[in-house]
């Protein structure tokens, strides 16, 4: 048996981090397996659908490194794979569902829905349908209140269906009764409920791995395997992601939802893999720093823990800030450069003048950010033009004006007759001027230069900033800054 297992994230807006945990451990588990991996749109909900969703999710999942072996953009065997493209796909079955009596046709208008709900929980009893069309032709139905012209299919659920499964993670598991649940909708698609179910068997899915919300609808999706007469994939339940108060982790709530976030922060794909998996896994060694590629040999199921962690930025900044200091400095220059362009620093001087600066430059930072898009505030003082530097106000309040200007004007004296501008040259002039003429300690020599160059307090080493900024830009901020 070829193991297969799918992702189907649904495009009704940015794509949500769930999607990459989700296809982080579908694709841990394959590539381990020697299967597949399928990426299927889900787009059947019109409602809700966005236009630009679908290529953010291609975008984003590619850029973490999940990359699929079948989907929209690449096709297959067994496409098509976006579901508002399969429509006829599902018209069989719901065919063979009413034959056989396992579905019926429910005209029950909106509003006589909402009413038999308010009353069933007025009267404090399960709500659910009840029923009222089963058995009934169409004609038959017309007759009663509450009669909608375009009718739904929905489920009929027996008495005594089993509500036991076995979960890969989570053992046997038992799900609350389900009520006779619509599998197509009055404008002719299907619901999840049936458009699952086919897809993933007429795609060969083998398991099917999805979040543990998900558990309370397996016995209803089983009944549908069963009816058809298919073949029962197997079944994990990952634990949900949850914000610091244990809430479900949603777009509404928590920025980091976004799955754009991340990148928009300047996390490294591999740092982020790296905390999707501690979310859910441990390895046997207890590692917590470890490669897609140790995490696909040491996979197993039972090391999933099913408790829902906690999303810890905290940890997720650590880790980033520890595989920034693995890249070489000119991957890391690499990566960084986007996030200057975004801010516009790198139109002057031109692009190829930036690189090589910022390739010089990103040794001063490396054991310094935990963020690539640190890099603009720790960095932006190289790049920006002179007309549109400016110190940040509070830097300038505890650092320059009166009791800063004296410390400038000694420093402007030592360093204008300079005849290298280099970093040990610049320190060693600095140090004469300030520390030894001005009896100053470092802290309170430097600091006014720090804020006069780089416009902030806390920036990359002085000195070797200098020397990259240069001679002239170097006194022409000192000077604008003693004045």
């Amino acid at each position: 048996m070829t193991v297969r297992l799918r992702v189907a994230p649904s495009p009704t807006g940015d794509p949500h981090v769930g999607t990459a945990y989700m296809s982080l451990f579908n694709l841990a588990f394959v590539r381990q397996q020697g299967g597949q991996f399928i990426l299927r749109i889900e787009d059947t909900d019109r409602a809700r659908y966005v236009e630009d969703s679908e290529r953010q999710i291609f975008e984003t999942l590619r850029w973490l490194g999940l990359e699929w072996d079948e989907g929209p953009d690449k096709g297959g065997p067994f496409g098509p794979y976006r579901q508002s493209e399969r429509l006829d796909t599902y018209a069989p079955f719901v065919k063979q569902l009413l034959e056989s009596g396992h579905a019926y046709y429910c005209w029950c208008s909106p509003e006589r829905l909402a009413a038999m709900r308010e009353e069933q929980q007025r009267a404090k009893r399960p709500t659910g349908y009840d029923r009222l069309c089963y058995g009934k032709t169409r004609e038959e139905r017309a007759l009663l209140p509450g009669f909608a012209e375009t009718p739904v299919v929905r489920m009929l659920i027996p008495d005594d269906v089993s509500l036991t499964f076995t979960d890969l993670i989570r053992g046997e598991l038992s799900a609350p009764r389900p009520d006779d649940q619509v599998i197509v909708k009055g404008d002719g698609f299907p619901t999840y409920h049936l458009a699952v179910v086919v897809d993933d068997h007429l795609m060969g899915i083998t398991h099917v791995v999805r979040g543990e919300e998900w558990i309370s609808s397996t016995p209803k999706h089983l009944l549908l395997y069963d009816w058809l007469g298919w073949e029962r994939p197997a079944f994990a339940h990952m634990p949900l992601l949850r914000n610091t108060d244990r809430s479900k982790i949603s777009k509404r709530k928590n920025p980091a939802a976004r799955l754009l976030w991340f990148r928009e922060q300047g996390y490294l794909p591999e740092a982020l893999r790296n905390f999707l998996a501690l979310m859910g896994y441990s390895m046997p060694d207890g590692e917590e720093v470890f490669s897609f590629e140790e995490m696909v040999a040491a996979f197993d199921w039972s090391r999933v823990n099913p408790v829902g962690p906690v999303f810890d930025l905290t940890k997720l900044d650590w880790l980033n800030g520890h595989y920034i200091r693995t890249l070489t400095s000119s991957d890391l220059a690499s990566r960084m450069l986007p996030y200057l362009q975004e801010a516009g620093m790198v139109a002057d001087p031109p692009l190829s003048e930036a690189k090589a600066l910022l390739a010089a430059a990103t040794p001063l930072v490396q054991e310094r950010i935990a963020l690539l898009s640190e890099v603009v505030p720790m960095l932006g003082f190289l790049f920006v033009s002179d007309d549109a530097f400016a110190v940040e106000p509070e830097a300038a309040a505890k650092a320059l004006g009166e009791p800063g200007r004296p410390v400038l004007v000694a420093a402007l004296a030592a360093l204008e007759p300079l005849s290298e501008w280099r970093a040990d040259a610049i320190k060693e002039a600095l140090e004469v001027a300030l520390v030894g003429g001005l009896g100053l300690k470092p802290r309170l020599a430097f600091t006014p230069l720090r804020v006069a160059v780089t416009g902030r307090t806390i920036s990359p080493p002085l000195f070797e900033s200098m020397e990259l900024l240069g001679r002239e830009r170097s006194l022409k901020r000192l000077r604008a800054a003693s004045t």
